[in-house]
């Protein structure tokens, strides 16, 4: 299977979807422990809220593995994303309820890690860098949207309820603070979501690498609380009413990033 679902685009927005695949390799999933194996930590539907940009010209990355196999989020070499706090791994190894994947003794070790990043997470990234690269080329930058969600309550990573559109930017280092100006400001704008800026998701690997603001690559993270667009108990059924929404006010955001420019473009 493809490690990803690529639509090309002409227009200067790459939007990055890593978590919300949900294939894991046989052998893989055999291994995995109790409730594990619903992969509850999935990114339910985002490619589903993001669909619509295709329309809009951008490029959409989409990834088809589940984040069991390997996070395409995460550091490669380790480096923990936030320093002190819990932090999960380039191979997770307990849930976000922090019940274990794995049998006690199964965990992967060192040699599989590398192995998993060889085959499963460089390739991703190559790919993505290709798109990303691409996009700059054709128009001079890029804005690189990373699209996540998760429960609106997570206590093993943060206490009480997560305002619902959590955006990141490195704490500004990310992309130009013009644009994360302007993407804070048509959230503050959907008054019917609560929103927070570099807040405890400041984005993680995908928007801390590819963000390069003085090589003209400008990267956000875009988090949501999943009650915004779903119900958060199994099966994770999709609510129309809800995401639309959502989706609203995703369009108006997407609208803005593509029509942003760096000073002096």
């Amino acid at each position: 299977m493809n490690l990803a679902i690529i639509e090309r685009g002409d227009a200067p927005l790459v939007i990055d979807i890593p978590h919300a695949g949900t294939f894991v390799p046989p052998p893989l999933a055999q291994r995995l422990q109790g409730s594990a194996r619903a992969l509850p930590d999935t990114d339910w539907h985002v490619d589903k809220l993001f669909h619509f940009a295709l329309r809009m010209g951008a490029t959409v990355v989409a990834a088809t593995h589940s984040r069991y196999v390997v996070d395409l989020n995460r550091d490669p070499a380790g480096v923990a994303l936030y320093p002190g706090a819990d932090n999960t791994e380039l191979c997770p190894t307990r849930t976000f309820a922090g019940a274990p994947i794995y049998a006690e003794g199964d965990a992967p070790g060192a040699d599989e890690i590398r192995a998993r990043r060889a085959e499963y997470f460089d390739p991703y990234h190559d790919a993505l860098a290709e798109q990303v690269e691409r996009v700059r080329r054709r128009h001079g930058h890029v804005v690189l949207l990373d699209g996540h969600s998760i429960r609106a309550e997570v206590p093993r990573f943060f206490a009480g309820r997560l305002p619902d559109l959590n955006l990141g930017t490195a704490d500004g280092a990310s992309c130009a603070l013009a644009l994360r100006d302007a993407a804070a400001g048509i959230l503050a704008r959907a008054s019917c979501f609560t929103h927070v800026v570099d807040g405890r998701f400041k984005g993680g690997y995908v928007t801390r690498h590819y963000g390069r603001p003085e090589r003209a690559m400008h990267a956000l993270q875009l988090e949501m609380a999943q009650a915004c667009y779903m119900d958060e108990n199994a099966p994770a059924a999709f609510d129309a009413v809800r995401s639309g929404r959502l989706v609203a006010t995703l369009i108006t955001l997407a609208a803005t990033l593509i029509e942003w420019r760096p000073v002096g473009a």
